[in-house]
């Protein structure tokens, strides 16, 4: 209908009262989105805080990093010739472990041969032109959701294949087992009883049984309230990852893809992530921190944010705050064939020294 000046309004409302509720609308959106923004801000401004100060002395390598590779180590791609440049690469590193991608495991837990059809070569390879080196195989596969295929952890018969998986590439002359099950939950127990049972494995043959782990809640069960929208967990309770830590040799975090903006901002997120996992690991287990060595730019990894050497100041800032002379500690390089020389010149300058 028309209002009363002659101007068109919705029936009882005048152009004022109009104007009025519109004002109000607009003031509650602005009311609301500083509700949103206030919290946002003062975390990211903690974790800014977080990246200040200076890093112990002596806060460097222990000589027990890890490099994860990808699968052309394994599949026939490479040569000798690349092995060749690869220990050039890492003489005179930190690095002692790699991690080379053998797999992925198939949904019932066994594993092809076919898959890894040169490891004995490239084994044998990086033992003669890397004295001290320990190749592990790199394992993984996608966990079973409600609305996806993948693995299922609960079934006793896959855990099983699992394990025996494990043996067939340590037959294979493999040092170590490297598990990567993704997205795993936090809490999950199938998960435990599994690695008990690839410990028994490993320590029955001397080898090594390694993870790669989600990061750790940098608020209190953030993983529950993240569980409550989405099926792909982002992060672990401190206790969950304690609890797998103790039952593996070396424990690798994923400090990657972590969505923050700023290289500041993600420092501190690692130097918190540093801290918290040091808190719950035991010393006679590896606690290494994932180094992005790739570019993305997304909203879960911004590529001028996520730098090696923001992530190695933030490492080194959590080591010097909690622990800063714990001995089995190191980094873990993810991965060779996305590394540029920028990342390598980062690594070695500000972590090998």
């Amino acid at each position: 209908m028309e209002g009363t000046d002659g101007t068109e309004g919705t029936e009882g409302t005048t152009p004022k009262t109009g104007s009025r509720r519109r004002r109000r609308v607009r003031r509650t959106a602005i009311a609301l989105s500083l509700l949103l923004l206030l919290p946002l801000l003062s975390v990211l401004t903690a974790l800014r805080i977080n990246y200040t100060g200076d890093p112990a002395d002596g806060t460097y390598t222990r000589n027990r990093d890890a490099l994860w590779l990808g699968h052309a180590w394994v599949d026939g791609r490479k040569k000798d010739a690349d092995v060749d440049a690869l220990a050039r690469r890492l003489k005179d590193t930190g690095i002692r472990d790699l991690y080379v991608h053998s797999g992925p495991l198939e949904h019932d837990g066994t594993l092809p041969k076919s898959v890894y059809p040169r490891a004995r070569w490239f084994i044998d390879a990086v033992h003669e032109k890397l004295p001290g080196a320990r190749v592990q195989a790199f394992l993984g596969d996608v966990l079973a959701s409600e609305n996806s295929e993948g693995m299922l952890l609960n079934d006793p018969d896959t855990r099983a294949a699992v394990v025996r998986s494990a043996r067939q590439v340590l037959g294979t002359g493999y040092e170590g087992v490297h598990l990567d099950l993704e997205p795993m939950p936090s809490g999950d127990r199938d998960y435990l009883t599994l690695l008990d049972a690839l410990r028994r494995e490993t320590r029955s043959r001397d080898a090594q049984l390694s993870v790669a782990a989600h990061q750790i809640d940098p608020l209190p069960n953030l993983h529950t309230v993240f569980g409550l929208f989405t099926e792909h967990p982002k992060w672990w309770a401190q206790e969950f990852f304690g609890q797998v830590a103790r039952r593996v040799d070396q424990i690798a975090v994923m400090s990657y893809d972590t969505a923050q903006p700023l290289e500041g901002t993600y420092g501190g997120y690692v130097a918190q992530q540093t801290s918290l996992a040091l808190e719950v690991t035991p010393p006679s287990t590896d606690l290494l921190m994932g180094l992005p060595f790739y570019y993305e730019s997304n909203f879960d990894h911004w590529g001028h944010a996520e730098t090696v050497p923001a992530a190695v100041r933030g490492v080194r800032l959590g080591l010097s705050r909690t622990d800063a002379d714990r001995a089995n500690f190191g980094v873990a390089l993810y991965i060779d064939f996305a590394a540029t020389e920028a990342d390598w010149r980062a690594y070695k300058e500000d972590w090998v020294r």
